[in-house]
């Protein structure tokens, strides 16, 4: 047997004493080349025992200082708190509708009340089908119902996470009076094939951008497209006033007519001081925003620009790192998406790459990293809660048991069945406002995981 010479030797214990283990081998009749074996507590997962990817935090939310501090004082020295007699609501809605590219812009009380009332401007009612996404939020739904019209939910285009255009034509019948596409995440749906849609069937188009006030399409901002755009202010939005909302359009007579829905029937322009019922339809809300929400949304307002630029780097940034990590598939941008404004970063998870690991053990293991996560939306259309319309008395009666038999069986969704009950994952807008470093922690945080998934798979 070859002897082991002494430079040889002190190599291997200088190799030991690093934390490297000598993989055993033998012998036979010659020493063999020793295989190092990397042990790393950085390479554990944190759910075995390791350090986390992100031991910091991540920025907080909502971001403020003196200035909106200021601006709620100056609000409430006026003795003048809601719109009707405020000043401060008009000027903001006059910088919103700047910052859209738009001609005219209505503050309200929530991005529902934007929904529910430009549903009710133009006349939405019992008999009416609206087609919207079955991946979205909840309130995208109920502004139909509560309008006692039937939502038809459509399927996913799974790559983007934004409602299939084809499946949306097919959806639509006699019956259908508006196409109400979500531009989801931030990201805007296919306006290439919705608005020519739209008008080929003579549909009144509403976009509900909630979560995208400041994202474009072939250079003009989303909510242009349509008779009117959705927004949210609500208190995780990137434009945050605890609750708010707005409505844009170029058509300044609906916006009147939306003024007048969620002002009681009242127009802006009223002379009339009495009491008296509302001049304007024949139904009507009170969904006004009060002076407070708009000082501090004047002071959002300029802070919205840099904090989206920041998002749109670190999250370009995160693409590419993940572009190395097989099984991790961003939410693919159409052609047409000119600008971003990302409230949610969103992305697809394949675990036959994470040796099928589940993927409520893959969030498991993210948040235990230190990175934040979510599955984000399910399957809307199998939801008790919509699922129960089919036997709702005012709906039975409105239009049979044989129509919501089939409207069951029209929301039939398997694209997104399989996003959301096996893919789908989501990040916070928050989380991009913090640095580079924080996107490679991100990044270290998966890597972690997938070289460990054997063993944390349950």
């Amino acid at each position: 047997m070859e002897q082991i010479n002494r430079r040889k030797f002190l190599g291997v214990a200088a190799a030991a004493g690093a934390g490297i283990a000598l993989a055993p081998t033998v012998a036979l009749g010659s020493v063999k080349k020793i295989a190092p074996i990397v042990l790393s507590d950085t390479d554990r997962p944190a759910l075995l025992g390791g350090p986390k990817a992100h031991p910091g935090r991540f920025p907080a939310w909502p971001v403020y200082d003196g200035a909106e501090e200021q601006a709620l004082i100056d609000a409430l020295k006026t003795g003048r708190w809601g719109r009707l007699d405020g000043r401060i609501t008009p000027k903001f809605e006059e910088e919103y509708a700047k910052m859209m590219g738009m001609k005219s812009s209505l503050a309200v009380a929530n991005g529902t009340t934007a929904l529910y009332t430009m549903l009710g401007a133009v006349g939405v009612g019992p008999g009416d089908e609206v087609i919207i996404p079955v991946y979205t939020f909840v309130a995208t739904y109920n502004v139909v119902v509560l309008n006692y019209a039937l939502p038809i939910l459509v399927d996913t285009d799974i790559d983007t996470f934004q409602i299939d255009p084809q499946k949306m034509e097919q959806a639509i019948t006699p019956a259908t009076k508006v196409l109400m596409p979500v531009h989801m995440g931030g990201l805007p749906a296919n306006l290439d094939r919705i608005v020519p849609l739209a008008q080929r069937r003579n549909l009144t188009l509403i976009e509900d951008a909630c979560q995208a006030p400041g994202s474009e399409w072939r250079g003009k901002k989303v909510g242009s497209y349509g008779i009117g755009g959705a927004f949210s202010f609500q208190s995780t939005k990137n434009l945050n006033s605890g609750e708010g909302g707005a409505i844009t359009s170029n058509d300044e007579a609906f916006i009147e007519t939306c003024y007048a829905f969620h002002n009681q029937g009242q127009g802006r322009r009223r002379t009339d001081t009495s009491f008296n019922p509302g001049e304007a339809g024949t139904r009507a809300s009170n969904g006004r925003i009060t002076e407070f929400q708009g000082a501090i949304l004047l002071e959002q307002l300029i802070r919205q620009q840099a904090q989206d630029r920041r998002r749109r780097q670190n999250i370009e940034y995160l693409n590419k790192l993940f572009s190395e990590i097989p099984g991790i598939t961003p939410a693919k941008l159409y052609d047409g998406v000119t600008n971003v404004s990302y409230h949610l970063y969103m992305f697809r998870y394949d675990k036959n790459h994470f040796a099928g690991m589940s993927r409520a053990r893959f969030l498991e293991a993210l948040r235990a990293e230190g990175v934040p996560s979510d599955a984000g939306y399910g399957d809307l259309n199998r939801s008790p809660y919509v699922t129960g319309l089919a036997n709702n008395r005012h709906y039975l009666k409105i239009y049979g048991e044989k129509t919501m038999k089939e409207w069951m069986e029209r929301n039939h969704c398997p694209q997104n069945d399989k996003l959301t009950s096996e893919e789908s994952l989501w990040f916070f807008q928050t989380m991009f406002l913090g640095s580079t470093r924080d996107m490679d922690q991100i990044a270290e945080a998966v890597r972690k995981i997938q070289k460990n998934a054997s063993q944390l798979r349950n």
